[in-house]
């Protein structure tokens, strides 16, 4: 199971009180928010590894360099120039906490300098036939749902008890298109979450439609440039001819990277003896994290 992990503790933040305190007073609500979360995860999945994937970059520069506009709504200066994700500050502070807590569980914390945990995913997906389980609210990671390889998404975005499992069936019946041609769904239609315009006029029935029709991005592009082609509409056709690069550029920044380089390889998490147990309950008394470090252990346990 590959865990979005910046997804979750997001999540966790904003669902889950921040009233859930420190002994000594500050929000550990993201901290046992991830904690509940994995536990209600592995129990209802029975995984038999865990992996918690990693942004080292939330907002790569190859990928800004394609499209200045990506995630640019997001972005923070830290008063040097330098470009950070907003954060809210009571989120900043538990973030290594959250990676200390996974680390003392046995769950390996894998990222890759200059992707974002995305591109984890997807490499290490790439590299498993045994079948894998992609845990996110992020729609973007559709794109690797494979059922030859048996790559699935866990959709979490409307929480744990009613997640959704993906396969390529249901990505059709949720989004009307293949596994394989979601990210030039997402280009069409815009991902306004990560900063990406679509094209005026075409949203997602849309933009399934001329997919059905056309097959591929390349050739709705090779269609719209083609005055005696078929199936645009006049409006369709000069909108689409003059979001061409700009098309080009966000599928291209939209698909995720499958061959990272520098992963460590697959040291999937053990499910019972890979826990350090003194290490993680150290940290269990000073957070204060109660009855969401029992209920981590015994889904660990069972």
């Amino acid at each position: 199971m590959l865990v979005d992990t910046s997804y979750l503790y997001f999540r966790a933040f904003h669902g889950v009180p921040d009233s859930i305190r420190t002994p000594d007073g500050h929000p550990v609500n993201a901290v046992r928010g991830v904690l509940d979360l994995l536990a209600n995860l592995i129990t209802d999945l029975a995984p038999g590894e865990v992996i918690c994937c990693w942004d080292e970059d939330w907002r790569p520069q190859w990928r800004v360099d394609l499209l200045p506009s990506y995630k640019t709504h997001r972005v923070a200066s830290d008063g040097e120039g330098i470009a950070e994700e907003q954060v809210p500050d009571d989120l900043t502070r538990q973030i290594p906490w959250i990676r200390e807590a996974l680390e003392a569980l046995g769950f390996p914390v894998i990222g890759v300098p200059g992707l974002e945990a995305d591109d984890v995913i997807a490499s290490l997906a790439a590299h498993d036939d045994a079948g894998t389980l992609v845990v996110t609210g992020d729609r973007d990671l559709m794109q690797l749902v494979d059922d030859e390889r048996r790559v699935q998404v866990v959709w979490i975005a409307g929480g744990v008890k009613k997640k959704e499992i993906f396969d390529a069936a249901a990505v059709r019946a949720k989004h009307l298109v293949d596994p394989g041609q979601y990210v030039a769904l997402a280009a069409l239609r815009g991902d306004p979450s990560d900063g990406i315009a679509g094209v005026r006029g075409i949203g997602e029935k849309t933009a399934a439609q001329l997919l059905d029709r056309f097959g591929s991005l390349d050739a709705i592009l090779t269609a719209a440039a083609d005055p005696d082609a078929t199936g645009l509409t006049k409006s369709q056709r000069e909108r689409i001819k003059d979001a061409a690069d700009h098309l080009r550029a966000a599928e291209k920044v939209i698909t995720v990277v499958r061959d990272a380089k520098g992963l460590s390889g697959r040291t999937g998490g053990s499910r019972t003896g890979s826990v350090d147990h003194e290490a993680f309950e150290a940290l269990s008394r000073r957070l204060g994290l109660g009855t969401s470090a029992d209920r981590i252990l015994e889904a660990l346990r069972a």
